[in-house]
């Protein structure tokens, strides 16, 4: 294969590196330029690092063979050709644009105009965001965080489990915005509570307070202060389309891919966070994977390889509580298990371990004129669960605890099939009939 016979991915994230794993299993070489060093890492995974649940080479992503790093600064559709900071030059002829997203950063007073934040003021994206969160959030140190979505309140257990004093604002009135009904939320709010996690909605944060350049509080719109030298923008993620943009490819909020994650270019294709498929940008995880087996099967030589769009669930886990909360300087996640008690009967009860807080959400939450809504609580297992029915497929639900009763359901809906047919209620876990 001459030189310009061959495919170039920009970006080494989750999705670039499926794709280049794919590419080679199915003997198409590629090439992948990576910006972030020293090797790939899954970013889905950052809160479990943030929590010390694990190691961050726990969380590398195994290297292509061709893996080169260094940023690249433009794309020539023209000549076909990537140049790098270096200097340097790669020549390609199909390139993937796998450049992912960027943290947002809210527009709030005491800011300056450059891209510099104060000292005390952190994203949360990236491996090194992580380090050094890890590496400022001591043990009773209050952490503010800003913005109650997924990223947020995920972050706010993972430092609890650090033994951080956190806060959580959130501009809304609920946690999750409409990911969740209100039970859900509140069994969210409940089990942050006993992180010993604050929680303050329809608090929007609009302004810092900063001295010699270092934060040392922020301001929600009623004026009031919460006073803290250590904060975590959670405010969401934008695709990054720069290379895109200036190489004159369609941009709208992500880069435009047809269903074959083609740009504008015919040369140029596109997945991941910096992709939008039929009016929708994707984030991380199941959408890359789905789009990155699609795309290695097109380019390896499969021409009716076509993605339809994925419907992600909305998933969440939190750290384990101790049933006292999570005081200063004793992770909640590795919490000790409670002692076995005698029961009535004189024989010991089974001792309880902490466990994560499991959260899964999916479709529509809230019933429309004519479905039909099943709910099943049980307060002793800590599990709800919720599904809307529109006629005989389940168009979306919440499921809190023990997830495994509700895959059948998931896999229902992301099929759009209709509910399964197994005799079973799905939304009850099977009753446990065995002996003491």
């Amino acid at each position: 294969m001459s030189p310009k016979q061959r495919v170039v991915v920009v970006g080494a994230g989750l999705a670039g590196i499926a794709l280049a794993r794919r590419l080679d299993r199915l003997g198409t070489p590629v090439t992948v330029l990576g910006e972030e060093r020293p090797r790939p890492y899954n970013r889905v995974l950052l809160t479990e690092v943030l929590a010390g649940t694990y190691p961050p080479e726990v969380i590398a992503l195994p290297s292509p063979e061709r893996l080169r790093h260094g940023r690249v600064t433009r794309v020539d559709p023209c000549d076909r050709t990537v140049r790098r900071a270096d200097g340097s030059v790669v020549d390609y002829h199909t390139l993937v644009l796998a450049t992912g997203s960027a943290p947002t950063v809210p527009t709030l007073r005491g800011l300056g105009e450059g891209p510099e934040l104060p000292a005390g003021l952190h994203p949360f994206h990236t491996l090194d965001d992580c380090l050094r969160l890890a590496g400022a959030a001591r043990a009773g140190r209050r952490v503010a965080i800003v913005g109650g979505g997924p990223l947020g309140v995920t972050a706010a257990g993972a430092l609890a489990a650090r033994g951080a004093r956190v806060v959580v604002v959130e501009r809304s009135p609920r946690l999750l915005g409409i990911r969740l009904d209100s039970t859900a939320e509140g069994l969210v709010r409940r089990h942050l509570a006993r992180l010993g996690v604050e929680v303050r909605t329809s608090a929007a944060v609009t302004g810092v307070r900063t001295v010699d350049g270092a934060l040392r509080a922020v301001e929600t719109a009623d004026g009031r202060l919460l006073h803290t030298r250590l904060a975590v923008l959670a405010c969401g993620a934008s695709p990054r389309v720069k290379l895109a943009r200036e190489a004159g490819l369609a941009v709208r909020r992500g880069v435009l891919v047809d269903d074959a994650l083609r740009t504008s270019d015919p040369h140029v294709h596109a997945l991941g966070d910096c992709a939008e498929h039929a009016g929708t940008p994707y984030g991380p995880a199941v959408p890359a994977l789905e789009q990155a087996a699609t795309l290695a099967a097109l380019l390896s030589g499969d021409g009716g390889a076509r993605y339809r769009g994925s419907r992600p669930p909305t998933r969440l886990t939190l750290p384990p509580a101790t049933r006292t909360g999570t005081r200063a300087g004793a992770p909640a996640a590795v919490a000790a298990p409670r002692r076995e008690r005698t029961g009535d009967a004189g024989r010991p009860s089974p001792a309880r371990a902490p466990v994560p807080f499991d959260l899964v959400a999916f479709g529509e939450v809230e019933a429309g004129p004519g479905d039909h809504v099943v709910r099943f609580a049980d307060a002793t297992r800590g599990s709800y669960r919720k599904v809307v029915v529109r006629g005989d497929r389940p168009a979306g639900g919440v499921l809190v605890g023990d997830l495994d009763a509700g895959d059948a359901l998931i896999r229902a809906w992301e099929a759009r099939e209709p509910l399964p047919a197994t005799g079973e209620d799905p939304l009850h876990p099977p009753t446990d009939h065995g002996g003491p």
